[in-house]
């Protein structure tokens, strides 16, 4: 019969299980939209698959009390310091989990280490998200009094015994510390399994989306914490077999390029859904958008999808052609120091000026540092915009509103010597979704939070367009415009993972036709760089550029789309969609824009199923071993 002080340990850790599965519950309501197509036996599956992570996760955030709960003490005073213990090491892991119900909404995965490094952006919206979030504090504060006053304590002091007993007693404590000693390392690594439990291993069931609902973010959090390596994979034991699967493709330089100037519009969470182009029939917020696609001199893809969830994602793709293919983002990870040669520094090369906008604070998401390591000479951020903080465009919350921030990015244009390359990124379109004081009312507010301020940043979009065009270097200025990523969604045909990725990709010269190009061809945002030097005839080879991205005018590189999601990594193809678990299965889904079903197909092509499986192995192998040993720019000819 276990010891009092073992019945305790046992009742104290379920009552934290059950918390957990409160938490798990909550998180399952605030996302049911992620979760819908999932039957209720393959839920329940998710839910039971969770105490796994749960235990592991509780194991690791508990272990000083564990320790703690096998001093033989039993007086009123330790036990309240041992609860006091307990609270403490406690409530981070409900906070972070009731904080994540909606952040997951904006990123799509559980949270990781990623909070770190964007410590200094929470500190400056702190005030404006307890306002708009004050709401989980009441779940927090239940769920903490719950845990204090569920907490066990000793019925009573046990009556003295004899030196014989006590001398039993104590080693019998020490073989159940032993005992629990052996059974906690085994929770934490999530059983015998070869290697310890992984946030991957949620993902193995299907729907695969019901990984999130197995995880919690105590879990996640800890895994991602200090880790400074990514595993080596070894698929391709050859450079050359690694190439051949890999199949990059460069632009070739023709003999007369055309200097032209470049402008790329990033624009926030400007998804597909939204617009009406690439959704006829439906409602659309962004009128502007939609007429400049269907323009003389336009080209929309309009299979373009993203190469990540998050804003910090997004810049290396465009810039660099580096998709977000770690669970870490480049900018902040330990990688960020790797060689990589962006837009700036290439087409500086050829007499270029180069800069980068962003009306947030300097130093937001590391953008000012990204940017000079793509080559970029100058950042403008909030601190150079005329009046900073203090502007009557601040809009309270990030930065500058985008149709003052647009129109200030339109005058310094024509002040940069030509030819130029230069990104703006919009702000204005990110939660809390604010619209200007002047303009309440005139957008359509629509059935999502985020509707009005799209159509605000369309028409932030359309007045640039009116003031650019009066501007003499116009004429001679591809734009490039796209989003960072997704955001709220309310079409269900948008709900799965696919959707998830889907934002449009615009090409635009007032002044030239584009060359012939499928606008139906799979792209991404990693393939903006081979794109500019391409059109603009400069090319590049592997010195230059990475082999990820294609160019969307080259008829001979077969387009295709890179993410990763849930630990699984994706390749998207015109007719399947590839998956690579965490466990090395492929898994094979038929494409249809923006849809992808739940379940892969039982019995694929098997030539396809190895061909695209071998591509994205390469890829994957490609990336982490170039991040791993600095060697991105490895490449040979197969």
């Amino acid at each position: 019969m276990p010891s009092p002080l073992l019945r305790l340990l046992l009742r104290r850790f379920s009552l934290l299980l059950a918390a957990y599965l409160l938490l798990r519950l909550g998180f399952f309501a605030a996302n049911y939209g992620v979760f819908a197509e999932a039957s209720g036996a393959e839920t329940l599956w998710a839910f039971w698959h969770g105490f796994r992570f749960d235990l592991s996760a509780l194991l690791l955030l508990n272990l000083p009390f564990i320790l703690l709960s096998f001093v033989p003490w039993y007086g009123r005073g330790w036990q309240r310091a041992l609860r006091g213990v307990y609270l403490t090491l406690n409530a981070p892991g409900l906070a972070l989990n009731i904080i994540d119900s909606q952040y997951f909404k904006f990123i799509g995965r559980r949270t990781s280490d990623e909070l770190f490094t964007i410590t200094g952006d929470i500190e400056r919206q702190a005030g404006q998200l307890v306002w708009h979030y004050w709401f989980l504090l009441l779940p927090f504060a239940v769920l903490f009094g719950l845990l204090w006053y569920f907490y066990p304590m000793p019925a009573a002091r046990p009556t003295e015994q004899t030196p014989r007993h006590a001398l039993w007693r104590m080693g019998r404590a020490m073989l159940e510390l032993g005992l629990v000693a052996g059974l906690a390392v085994l929770g934490i690594r999530g059983g015998l399994q070869l290697k310890p439990l992984r946030p991957g291993h949620a993902f193995v069931q299907t729907p695969p989306s019901l990984g999130h609902v197995a995880l919690n973010s105590t879990f996640t959090f800890v895994k991602s914490f200090g880790q400074k390596t990514l595993e080596r994979p070894a698929y391709f034991d050859s450079e050359w077999a690694l190439t051949s699967a890999l199949a990059p493709h460069y632009p070739a330089p023709r003999p007369n390029p055309t200097p032209d100037n470049v402008v790329i519009l990033l624009v926030e969470s400007f998804a597909s859904e939204y617009n009406g182009v690439e959704n006829p029939g439906q409602k659309s917020y962004t009128p502007f958008f939609d007429s400049l696609a269907t323009a003389p001199g336009a080209l929309l893809m309009r299979e373009h999808y993203a190469n990540g969830r998050r804003s910090i994602e997004s810049l290396p793709a465009v810039l660099a052609g580096l998709p977000a293919l770690m669970e870490s983002p480049f900018i902040t990870s330990n990688f960020q120091t790797d060689e990589l040669h962006g837009l700036g520094e290439l087409l500086g090369r050829h007499g270029y000026a180069s800069s980068v906008f962003h009306g947030a604070q300097n130093g937001t998401m590391g953008f000012n540092v990204f940017s000079g390591k793509a080559g970029i000479r100058q950042y403008y951020g909030l601190e150079e915009y005329p009046g900073g903080a203090q502007s009557p465009d601040f809009d309270g919350h990030w930065g500058i509103y985008d149709e003052p921030y647009l129109q200030y990015f339109a005058r310094q244009l024509g002040q940069q010597p030509q030819p130029f390359f230069s990104t703006v990124f919009t702000l204005t379109s990110h939660e809390p979704f604010p619209v200007p004081p002047q303009y309440q009312g005139r957008f359509a507010p629509g059935q999502l939070p985020i509707h009005a301020s799209i159509g605000y940043t369309d028409y932030a979009l359309r007045r640039f367009f009116q003031t650019a065009s009066r501007q003499p270097w116009y004429q001679h200025t591809l734009f490039v415009v796209l989003a960072d990523h997704t955001s709220q969604s309310l079409a269900p045909a948008y709900q799965n993972l696919l959707g998830e990725y889907k934002t449009p990709l615009l090409l635009f010269h007032p002044g030239r036709p584009m060359p012939t190009a499928d606008a139906h061809r799979v792209t991404q945002q990693a393939d903006v760089p081979a794109t500019v030097l391409d059109f603009l005839g400069y090319g590049a080879d592997a010195r230059q550029l990475l082999p990820f991205g294609y160019s969307v005018f080259d008829p001979q590189a077969p387009g295709r789309a890179l993410f990763l999601s849930n630990g699984a990594h994706y390749l998207v193809h015109r007719d399947y969609v590839t998956e690579l678990t965490a466990d090395n299965e492929v898994r094979l889904y038929p494409y249809a824009t923006h849809q992808l079903p739940a379940q892969p197909l039982p019995a694929p092509p098997a030539d396809k199923l190895r061909r695209y499986g071998d591509e994205l192995r390469a890829v994957t192998q490609y990336f982490t071993i170039g991040l791993l040993d600095n060697s991105l720019y490895r490449q040979s000819a197969p």
